[in-house]
């Protein structure tokens, strides 16, 4: 089969189907379907017909693209649409999940392979009711047992759904939780910056080792307590 007749089949096979595709699904899928054809479709050239199709959909005139996501290949949205169409449904799925389960579910997102009674530790709150929506949800599914504490617990991790939810393939394409702290901006904390002389633009913070840093640079040497005003206590 010609590749551009190859391409073809592939995008009808990838707009109707109701979960993501394989290239291994597409091969199959296509062999079948033309079972009399005496060269069969080979996994090189569905992935070569997969990566025209994706540089196809990719052109900015298009509103939807190729991407792999939830383990296989679907036609998604692109990010610039968001907007418009949550409007539709974009935001109402995660919206009927409590805060509870939200917490619940980013654990298991991060700690999986988790069992119920580690949730709980991290949360400090008993997660019965937020483990059986998320399962309910087909969010989270239950992958075994840890034969290595009492009573082998079950243990728990994301499902394909969350997955393709949230666009991803596997959950260590989340986002590090360093890199979402990173975004976060984090004022210095000024310590007595009246009692010292600091000129205009500079400060006094305390670093995250503690240390007494000058204009977030350097660390100051010692400070004794003859060196802090009257009216404080050493540091």
């Amino acid at each position: 089969m010609e590749i551009s007749n190859l391409i073809t089949h592939i995008e009808a096979l990838i707009f109707a189907s109701e979960k993501p595709l394989t290239s291994l699904d597409i091969v199959e899928l296509i062999n079948n379907a033309f079972g009399f054809m005496e060269d069969k479709v080979t996994l090189d050239q569905v992935e070569s017909a997969i990566e025209g199709t994706r540089e196809k959909y990719a052109a900015e005139f298009y509103p939807f693209e190729l991407r792999q996501s939830g383990g296989g290949w679907q036609f998604l949205t692109k990010k610039e649409f968001h907007k418009t169409i949550a409007q539709l449904n974009g935001d109402k799925f995660l919206k009927r999940l409590s805060g509870a389960a939200l917490e619940t579910l980013a654990i298991v997102a991060y700690k999986q392979p988790i069992t119920k009674s580690e949730i709980e530790a991290i949360r400090g709150v008993n997660s019965d009711y937020s483990v059986q929506k998320l399962l309910e949800k087909e969010l989270i599914i239950i992958t075994g047992r840890n034969e290595l504490l009492p009573g082998k617990p079950l243990v728990y991790q994301v499902s394909r759904n969350f997955m393709d939810y949230f666009g991803i393939n596997s959950a260590e394409e989340l986002p590090k939780i360093n890199e979402v702290l990173a975004e976060q901006i984090i004022e210095p904390t000024l310590v007595n910056a009246e009692h010292f002389e600091v000129e205009k633009g500079e400060l006094l913070a305390v670093s995250e080792e503690g240390q007494l840093v000058h204009n977030a640079d350097e660390p100051f040497g010692e400070i004794s307590g003859s060196d802090v005003p009257d009216d404080q206590e050493p540091l």
